[in-house]
């Protein structure tokens, strides 16, 4: 990219400053790349630079995706949002529900009723991440479930153990974020009677020319993938293949008969497979031709369904999520566009986005046709972040967002 491309020079003094290895960013408007870039190492100790078309790990970014695979079996009648899931998954059909998230595994209470298609795209199921407890709900999520991502357990296998575990909250009471679209990735895989990786190469990955997404990156591929980095406690980069210290939410390398992907996680993808996705959003439902989602139903996923109180009582670690932003199904909503928060998304009323844990986000901008896109690889710890450690992907996607903000006016 030209040295005089200020996004390019903003993100490079991040990685001058060992804040970031990497990043790579884009913004698109009415047909036309209006900037991309590349800054910094893809891989550090190898000395290698980071191209335009690197393969990052994009984490959440990749709930969209399901959400969206989910809509299209909605649109043609596979069920309701109102349907209960144990039609598809009779695990669920029998729910219990913890007095309090973070008690005593056995104080529960029965679910009020069951889980449906509603309660997972919006996160309202009262499934949660292990992660996000201090309670003995967090080691139970492990202990049953091992990785977020790169699970061992069989599909089957895995449903079941979630079913066994207590929900954190009465379903459609409150916003939890975690496994529900884990969960959802592998009904779609039931009731299309094929894995989800296959569903979504046939309806999402090939139709739109994303031949560089998938959850794993084939052999031939590999020296386009982003490695890996995490911080160490002076907050040094150091390559993270493994993921956290604590559970580890991926492997280095997924094995070749592992059965389980998370369409809540795990995919890989580029910039420029992951802007053919993000185009939908401003497209009514199609790009270039190739009709994902009917204009309705689109509008539909890009509609708030969060209530005002379930809003204001949706947090991550104390910090508010919903302040200025609605959820839809699958992806949250520009409300008020002078308060929201650039780490979801910030433009128009009805923007979208949602962001992923290595660093990854983007947004999708309806009121002047944008797109934009950062793709990041830092592995975060929890309490790093509280110490101020890894904080810097932060800065740079505000500043991103800014620079490329000023560029569309």
């Amino acid at each position: 990219m030209s040295a005089q491309d200020p996004i390019a020079a903003a993100i490079g003094a991040y990685v001058d400053a060992d804040e970031l290895a990497g990043a790579a960013t884009l913004v698109w408007r009415d047909g036309k790349v209006v900037q991309a870039a590349a800054v910094g190492w893809r891989d550090m100790e190898a000395t290698e630079l980071l191209e335009r078309d690197a393969i990052f790990r994009i984490a959440s970014m990749t709930k969209p995706i399901t959400s969206t695979a989910a809509m299209m079996l909605f649109e043609e009648g596979a069920f309701t949002l109102d349907d209960p899931i144990c039609r598809w998954a009779p695990e669920f059909a029998q729910m219990r529900v913890l007095r309090t998230p973070d008690g005593p595994l056995d104080e529960t209470d029965p679910a009020e009723r069951e889980i449906t298609f509603d309660d997972l795209l919006t996160h309202r199921s009262g499934l949660t991440y292990g992660d996000f407890h201090a309670g003995p709900i967090a080691k139970a999520y492990f202990a049953a479930l091992g990785s977020d991502i790169d699970s061992h357990l069989a599909p089957d296998d895995w449903i079941a153990a979630l079913a066994a575990l207590p929900l954190v909250d009465q379903p459609g009471a409150g916003f939890h974020y975690g496994h529900s679209t884990h969960l959802l990735g592998l009904l779609i895989a039931r009731i299309e009677g094929a894995p989800l990786d296959e569903v979504l190469q046939r309806r999402i990955f090939a139709p739109l020319g994303m031949k560089d997404t998938g959850f794993t990156v084939p052999a031939e591929k590999h020296s386009r993938r982003a490695q890996m980095y995490g911080f160490d406690a002076a907050g040094r980069l150091f390559p993270r293949p493994l993921g956290t210290k604590d559970a580890g939410a991926l492997l280095a390398e997924r094995p070749a008969d592992m059965a389980n992907v998370s369409g809540g996680g795990g995919l890989w993808s580029t910039l420029d497979d992951y802007l053919a996705f993000a185009r939908m959003f401003v497209g009514q439902g199609a790009v270039d031709g190739v009709r994902l989602l009917a204009p309705e139903t689109l509008a539909l996923m890009t509609s708030n369904r969060l209530t005002d109180d379930q809003r204001a009582r949706a947090e991550n670690f104390g910090l508010p999520l919903f302040t200025a932003h609605g959820f839809g199904l699958g992806v949250a909503v520009v409300m008020d566009p002078e308060n929201a928060a650039v780490t979801r998304c910030k433009g128009g009323v009805g923007t979208v986005g949602w962001p992923g844990a290595y660093g990854g986000w983007w947004q999708a901008d309806p009121t002047d046709g944008s797109v934009m896109i950062f793709l990041a690889h830092n592995i975060f710890e929890l309490e790093q972040l509280a110490q101020g450690i890894g904080l810097g992907v932060y800065g740079a996607i505000t500043e991103f967002h800014a620079l490329a903000s000023r560029m569309l006016r």
